[in-house]
């Protein structure tokens, strides 16, 4: 019986580092966002700066197929002159699976619901908030102006989309690719914790 991962993908402002940081807490699970993104940089060679950028800047024009370059680095993507951007996911994807194998965890972002679609124990959790309420957030976290914070919004919305887009060919944030999608303006904070928290003592008790 595999480890339990709960992956969560977040539309930007809905609180989802913090809310992945309690549920973690909660479970006495590891937590990995910033800390995946040094371990497949030290994987690759890239920095986790350029790993980052490249969850922002990844263009909808190409459909990278993760499913033939599948399980082997050392066979395709070290051995083969790629983009650096598809070095860097396939080195995330690595790195993924293999804490997948190791323990529990929940993991932020980076298409894990969709890199981890076939482990056993992963519940798939979507963040959304209606975009005002998240518009708001940004301004208040960031000190940004409403129009500055809108617009960073909408602009990490667009990359993160893009971003799963082009790395799976699904649709970011479509339902069926998920276990749970959760409003996190109308649950709170610690109302998403709950959710989250329940149902994966629920799959625990189930497997």
């Amino acid at each position: 019986m595999g480890h339990l991962v709960i992956a969560i993908g977040r539309e930007f402002g809905s609180n989802g580092r913090e809310i992945g940081e309690l549920v973690a807490k909660r479970l006495g699970i590891s937590y990995y966002d910033k800390v995946l993104l040094q371990l497949a940089a030290e994987r690759s060679g890239l920095s986790p700066e350029f790993m980052e950028r490249n969850e922002e800047q990844a263009s909808s024009s190409f459909l990278f197929n993760l499913s033939t370059a599948a399980h082997s680095a050392s066979n395709f993507f070290y051995q083969y002159d790629v983009p650096l951007g598809d070095k860097a996911f396939f080195a995330q994807a690595e790195v993924m699976r293999e804490l997948a194998d190791r323990e529990s965890c929940v993991i932020v972002g980076r298409c894990a619901d969709y890199v981890l679609r076939n482990h056993d124990r992963c519940l798939k959790v979507f963040l959304r908030a209606p975009l005002e309420h998240r518009v708001e957030q940004v301004a208040r976290i960031l000190e940004l102006t409403p129009d500055e914070a809108r617009a960073r919004t909408l602009r990490m919305d667009k990359g993160r989309a893009n971003y799963y887009r082009h790395y799976t060919g699904e649709a970011w944030g479509t339902a069926h690719n998920y276990d749970l999608s959760i409003n996190t303006a109308l649950a709170g904070t610690r109302g998403t914790v709950d959710v989250i928290y329940t149902m994966a003592r629920a799959i625990e008790e189930a497997l």
